[in-house]
């Protein structure tokens, strides 16, 4: 499950100098490969991810699997970590051994900064066949040609849709343009007599739920950059986006809309808007198929490929997910890599941990496994992960500064505050480019 973290990891390039942390054994940055564990070496892993409750008990099943190869290594799993927490630990020196992050929007930022230590002298070493992942999961784990970190699972994004909501409104298939998006989202609205939102077709309010830049910048064809600099202003997506959100803004009116969200539930409780059916029309992960049938079995819902800009990109999709990286200081980061290579590349151990948290799988084997759990709902999006029209996210030095810039220039031009889109775009794109001049990545 991601919870489209926003890690500030401000203090990352202080954090990571030569006098800030512990060199690890074998593991600094220009080094050769540290060697792997023998199996009689004993030793312990510490890991550090971000899961908690069920998926935090499902992934320490699937960390143990590596004892089939390692008995003698003990693994030792803390969750409830987040990126600040790792960077702190890399700036006093008390760093695990690998380290999970839900947070591929930092991805620029570990690896530039050597917060994650690189993998390619490992991966070379091993003769690792980096093919078994899609093009889109190689980009979202590397910077710059940089490898510094692994993916375990991914998420994938598409289209969910209420059945009897849309039915009701007399829309007998999922919509696949934005035209058949805007007029299903009209039709399956309902509205109260003094205006008030009863149901939403589509919540368009960016920023809400996972209706974010980044996730539906590909279905728009939104190209992030140009020659090296922010291209938002120069690419028709980004324009068509924000002017397609903006009129389904107003056509509920911005007022209205505001109430009406700030009604809604949480994200990840039970009370999320599309398990009350106060929505008809959203888009979300994977991993809402699990949620919907635990916490609203009385949901009947259909999941699709997003509606697109241009009929030819119908089956595009946003892809994200779980990323593994030996930080730096780790005290065993030959051992580190055998486990990260394990997780990354035992098919079972993969089919396994998707089979129980409905996470994508990260390799090409495991979703070719007859071992994989796949109903109607959860094939939209192998289906789509095993497309070419896959998008990861936008890497940058900045972490998801340019994402926050982004997000924040959106809500301010739904709401009506920026009467120009493109001169509001161009400024977007000159603040992202003078942040990441000073990064110096």
């Amino acid at each position: 499950m991601r919870k489209h973290t926003r890690a500030a990891l401000l203090c990352v390039a202080a954090a990571l100098t030569l006098t800030a942390c512990a060199a690890g054994k074998g593991g600094g940055a220009n080094s050769d490969a540290a060697a792997a564990p023998g199996k009689d070496d004993k030793l312990t892993l510490t890991v550090w991810s971000n899961y908690s409750d069920r998926e935090y008990e499902e992934v320490t099943k699937a960390l143990k699997t590596f004892n089939k190869k390692f008995p003698n290594i003990e693994i030792k799993h803390e969750g409830s970590q987040d990126d600040d927490k790792i960077t702190a630990g890399i700036r006093s020196g008390n760093t695990p051994d690998v380290a999970l992050s839900f947070t591929t929007d930092n991805i620029g930022q570990f690896c530039s900064s050597g917060a994650f230590q690189p993998l390619k002298a490992y991966i070379d070493r091993d003769k690792v066949d980096l093919n078994q992942l899609t093009p889109a999961v190689q980009q979202y784990t590397e910077y710059k040609g940089n490898r510094c970190a692994m993916p375990m699972l991914t998420d994938v994004y598409a289209m969910y849709y209420n059945k009897d909501l849309l039915s009701t409104a007399g829309i007998t298939t999922p919509p696949k343009t934005l035209d058949e998006l805007y007029d299903a989202a009209v039709k399956a609205t309902k509205k109260a007599p003094n205006g008030d939102i009863e149901v939403a077709g589509y919540l368009p309010t960016m920023g809400f739920y996972a209706n974010r830049p980044t996730i539906l910048a590909p279905t728009f064809g939104a190209e992030w950059e140009k020659d090296g600099k922010s291209g938002l202003a120069g690419s028709p997506g980004f324009t068509e986006m924000m002017t397609f959100q903006k009129k389904l803004v107003d056509f509920y009116g911005y007022d209205a809309l505001e109430r009406f969200r700030a009604g809604l539930g949480q994200e990840y409780s039970a009370d999320h808007a599309f398990h009350q059916g106060k929505i008809a029309i959203m888009v979300d992960g994977e991993y809402r198929t699990a949620f919907l049938k635990a916490q609203a079995p009385q949901i009947k819902f259909g999941t699709a490929p997003f509606p697109t800009w241009k009929p030819a990109d119908y089956g595009t999709a946003f892809t994200t997910g779980t990323i593994m990286g030996i930080p730096k200081g780790a005290k065993n980061p030959g051992a580190a890599w055998e486990l990260i290579k394990h997780l990354t590349f035992d098919t079972d151990t993969i089919v396994g941990l998707s089979n129980a948290i409905k996470n994508v799988p990260s390799t090409k084997a495991a979703m070719e496994s007859p071992q994989l759990e796949v109903d109607e709902q959860f094939k939209t999006f192998i289906d789509l992960a095993k497309s070419d029209k896959l998008k990861g996210n936008p890497v940058t030095p900045i972490g998801d500064a340019h994402i926050k810039a982004v997000t924040d220039f959106s809500v301010s031009y739904q709401s009506g505050k920026v009467p120009d889109l493109a001169a509001g775009l161009k400024e977007v794109d000159k603040n992202i480019d003078d942040q990441i001049a000073k990064s110096g990545k």
